[in-house]
């Protein structure tokens, strides 16, 4: 598995979360035929609807009035629109969780740096993702789910790749933490374990002075704006898990 290692490898061993999709087999063999992305992310949409009864939760065993409205929305689409709007609020906070429990990577940055398990920052990070998750139908294997889906259409769009260029906007590489110097603008850094890139070059430059470019194993791309109908509201934004990776800072 590649959960934090360096990103310029050949052939990155593939990434999958177990029993994910021999469970979901069905889904998997209805997608297979279909010709039009829209047309498998409808039928995704669909079976995410009916299989966590998004539409009808008392189904899924919630007590009628025991939770606000509010709370009925708290499914994978909030969370990952949550996340275009603001990365360090409580939808994030839940993706950043569930990255930790899946893949191991801990998340070093939500609203501040987490300098430890005892800081305050760390504790409201917890707090969070705990409200986040609260009253929800199986929200985790939710995002489990959309993970998995999400390589499938990736696998499909890019059979012969094995990372993407991707780029992000930033202001100063004193942002990130960085491990090593190199030379020609080479650096290399340890990033969140959930970031926003994106994979259009002219796109990044609406986000800080420079721009930082890294070639993301297409494993750790856990969902992208065009994955799902209007899913993110950020054009081209793609959203990959971090760790370790060699990045090249370029001006605009």
């Amino acid at each position: 598995m590649i959960l934090g290692g360096l990103t310029y490898q050949a052939h990155p061993v593939p990434l999958e979360i177990d029993g994910i999709r021999a469970f979901h087999r069905d889904l998997f063999d209805v997608l297979e035929p279909l010709v039009h992305h829209r047309e498998r992310a409808e039928r995704f949409v669909d079976y995410m609807a009916v299989h966590f009864c998004l539409d009808d939760l008392e189904e899924a065993g919630l007590s009628p009035g025991r939770v606000r409205r509010s709370r009925r929305n708290a499914n994978y689409l909030r969370m990952v629109r949550g996340w275009s709007f603001d990365s360090d609020g409580r939808e994030g906070a839940v993706l950043k969780h569930w990255v930790e429990t899946r893949f191991g990577l801990l998340a070093r940055h939500h609203g501040g740096p987490l300098d430890g398990r005892d800081s305050d920052a760390y504790h409201h990070y917890l707090v969070e993702g705990s409200k986040g998750l609260y009253a929800t139908n199986a929200l985790e294997a939710q995002l489990d789910l959309l993970y998995t889906y999400c390589q499938y259409e990736l696998a499909r769009a890019h059979r012969d790749k094995t990372h993407l260029a991707l780029y992000r906007g930033i202001n100063r590489i004193d942002e990130h933490e960085v491990l090593e110097r190199g030379g020609d603008r080479c650096y290399r850094v340890l990033l969140n374990n959930l970031n926003s890139f994106t994979s259009a070059r002219e796109r990044a430059d609406e986000f800080g002075d420079y721009i930082l470019e890294a070639r993301v194993p297409v494993p750790k791309v856990l969902f992208f704006n065009s994955l799902l109908p209007g899913m993110l509201k950020g054009e081209d934004e793609m959203v990959v898990l971090g760790g370790v990776y060699e990045v090249v800072i370029s001006t605009l």
